[in-house]
């Protein structure tokens, strides 16, 4: 991770889980006038855990519908929670069905151009995964050289690992879980990915306890992508104000912390 990108998050220990933190100290968000603000209608995807599915009573939950919530509440606004096809939600936002997608897409240029989009309040970063018991150097450029690294074919985490350390020898596989489980069976050193992909993993049963992380998180915007944040109309200017100013307050009063802490047991940080 890079000096800067170090300094632009802070990870306080909680539980010894690593939180990150989006929002810049030195950059203080005020809060937009609402009186006579609307209902405020969330539309989300509920097959994406941990960030958004549904839970044990059905009902919509994960980090991004709790921190939707949790956001109205500290504004002190109504709002619901409605249930969309992923592949559906940035046009039912675009048709009015809704006021606030709240779901695991990218910020993207492309998305700028339709629609206006919060700070991130996460991101997916890379990370490399270890075996346990391999007592692997934690990976560097330099220490790289004749270690077998596993990537998922044709992702961007490949395209970093292959500039990040040209000299390792990478093997490429067609899904998350054929790396996983090479790793698992000590036929690679590492495995580098989607780390939120992997901190699910080592959180399950599949790995059986074998690995952990090792170096990282990976962040690079030119990789990796923004993050993501809450999506809003063009028109909804004072919205998008709103919530930032809200995800800014939830960071500041603990709440993001307790939230994350909920649904990233294992945290791909």
């Amino acid at each position: 991770m890079s000096a800067a990108l170090g300094a632009a998050l802070a990870f306080p220990a909680r539980a010894q889980v690593a939180i990150p933190n989006f929002w810049d100290p030195r950059v203080q968000i005020e809060r937009p006038d609402l009186v006579g603000l609307r209902t405020i209608r969330f539309l989300i995807d509920d097959d994406f855990p941990p960030l958004h599915f549904s839970g044990p009573d059905g009902n919509p939950t994960g980090f991004s519908v709790e921190l939707a919530r949790a956001a109205c509440e500290r504004l002190a606004i109504t709002c619901t929670v409605q249930v969309r096809r992923f592949d559906l939600l940035l046009d039912a936002l675009a048709d009015r069905q809704g006021d606030v997608v709240a779901a695991a897409i990218p910020t993207t240029a492309s998305l700028r151009e339709r629609f206006a989009v919060t700070g991130p309040y996460f991101k997916i970063p890379a990370r490399f995964a270890v075996r346990r018991d391999r007592k692997q150097p934690p990976p560097q450029a330099d220490s790289m050289p004749g270690k077998s690294v596993g990537v998922v074919a044709g992702t961007a985490q490949e395209a970093f690992a292959k500039t990040f350390a040209p000299k390792a020898t990478f093997k490429a596989f067609p899904a998350l879980t054929d790396a996983q489980n090479a790793l698992k069976a000590g036929e690679i050193d590492y495995v580098f990915a989607d780390g939120l992909g992997l901190s699910l993993w080592l959180n399950g049963e599949e790995s059986e306890g074998c690995c952990d992380f090792a170096g990282g998180p990976y962040l690079e915007s030119r990789f990796f992508g923004e993050g993501t944040g809450f999506i809003v109309r063009k028109d909804d200017e004072t919205l998008r104000r709103a919530f930032d100013y809200a995800l800014q307050q939830l960071w500041k009063e603990g709440k993001y912390a307790e939230l994350y802490l909920r649904f990233f047991p294992v945290s791909p940080f």
